[in-house]
């Protein structure tokens, strides 16, 4: 089995909602991990927001982020340029991924190529 979790809630919203998505994502991945499920999480959209966030230890949802830090993937290039996450991002050492060449973007996540190569994406 190939999971790759993907979590768009932004973190900016300061609801509840967000927090329990990003919480979900977390704690998902977490449980595929422990079964010694391929598993990878990924950040898109205004998710990519989180990684500022989380690097935060008073943060709720730290110790469960770094219980899972390994199995993250990277964080959508583009997306972090539009939603103003990158210097977060660059700073954490997790890789901006570009393999999806859109126009006028630094490119994104391929979602595609992860269907492509066997994954069921989850998202959140």
């Amino acid at each position: 089995m190939k999971t790759a979790v993907m979590v768009y809630a932004d973190p900016k919203t300061g609801t509840e909602e967000a927090l329990g998505r990003l919480f979900n994502a977390l704690a998902t991945t977490y449980e595929f991990k422990e079964k010694g499920d391929d598993v990878t999480l990924m950040f898109q959209g205004a998710g990519t927001r989180w990684i500022g966030e989380l690097s935060n230890e008073e943060h709720p949802a730290f110790a469960l982020f770094e219980a899972v830090r390994d199995k993250v993937a990277g964080v959508s290039c583009g997306c972090a340029d539009v939603f103003g996450a990158t210097e977060a991002v660059e700073k954490s050492g997790f890789d901006l991924i570009k393999d999806n060449p859109i126009p006028s973007t630094s490119g994104l996540t391929s979602i595609r190529n992860l269907i492509d190569d066997g994954y069921t994406i989850l998202n959140f």
